[in-house]
């Protein structure tokens, strides 16, 4: 039976741990100069596009802002780049049957015991897209891409939407290879 409890918490652990995560990618314009890249502004036509609430928006470019200075980029009336944002949700369900049954003797016995349990649980994925546009050419040389579990308390979202911000912009400026 211990067996038992301690394979679930460890299930749970890693069902939380696995929610949590983040997968970023990013792409590029091979013949963007980016060291050029100085001063930013937001771009926005193209965030008041974005399907999310104002709230929302809100707390993306803060986390934004707060991410583009400490990698030493200035807010500017007269950027070098742009930057927008969009997102995409889909909700996930996920059912997991946990059964057993054990039994001694010939054939069916009148001892076996067992269990079935089913769960069910629901989650929103959410994308984060970060664009970056060279603000003078209005080309699209840089995006970054976030894909994790979103959450809908209030008090847990600015950290959540901070964690997509860092992740994705850990890609920015790209390392040329």
């Amino acid at each position: 039976m211990k067996t038992i409890k301690l394979l679930s918490v460890l299930f749970i652990t890693a069902l939380v741990s696995s929610c949590s995560s983040i997968r970023v990618a990013s792409d590029y314009d091979d013949a963007a100069d980016f060291s050029r890249y100085k001063t930013y502004a937001f771009f926005k036509e193209g965030i008041d596009k974005a399907e999310i609430s104002d709230l929302d928006k809100k707390r993306i470019m803060r986390a934004i802002d707060a991410e583009m200075q400490r990698k030493g980029f200035t807010k500017s009336e007269n950027p070098d780049m742009l930057i927008n944002l969009f997102t995409r949700s889909n909700e996930q369900v996920n059912v997991n049957n946990w059964g057993y049954n054990y039994g001694w003797g010939w054939g069916w016995s009148p001892w076996m015991w067992g269990g079935n349990y089913t769960t069910v649980n629901t989650s929103t994925e959410g994308t984060l897209y970060i664009d970056i546009i060279d603000a003078a050419k209005k080309d699209l040389v840089w995006q970054g891409i976030g894909t994790g579990v979103l959450t809908l308390d209030r008090e847990k979202k600015q950290e959540r939407i901070n964690e997509f911000v860092t992740e994705i912009l850990k890609e920015y400026p790209p390392q040329k290879k």
